[in-house]
């Protein structure tokens, strides 16, 4: 059974940073391309960054690019969300997500989900 849990999440100011985290566990994780998801209250789930099986790919909401940073540690199992500049439109529940293909940012095309991290951001 995959397990994803997320870490990291918490309150922080504008023009701050966070860096959240995700530990994969029951599965092999060098086999999954990893993304990182958000919803904020009243809204959809929506995608942030991806990054490929070796870490050599990844891509980004036009939102986040530029101020975030996936980057993933194979023989850590784990994928990590570096978010800098960070502002009020971040703040969301983070969630970590799992799957075999690349290219996808739509959440159906994730078969694997954390169970999510808070972030907010304050003014």
């Amino acid at each position: 059974q995959v397990q994803l849990v997320e870490s990291g999440g918490g309150l922080v100011q504008v023009g701050g940073s966070l860096r959240l985290s995700c530990t994969v566990s029951g599965g092999t994780f060098k086999d999954f391309v990893m993304a990182w998801f958000r919803q904020a209250p009243g809204k959809d789930r929506e995608f942030v960054a991806a990054i490929s099986w070796s870490g050599g790919g990844t891509y980004y909401a036009d939102s986040v690019k530029g101020r975030f940073t996936v980057s993933r540690a194979n023989d850590k199992n784990t994928v990590s969300l570096q978010m800098n500049n960070l502002n009020l439109e971040d703040t969301a529940v983070y969630y970590c997500a799992a799957d075999t293909a690349y290219g996808a940012t739509s959440r159906t095309k994730y078969k694997y989900w954390g169970q999510g991290t808070q972030v907010t951001i304050s003014s």
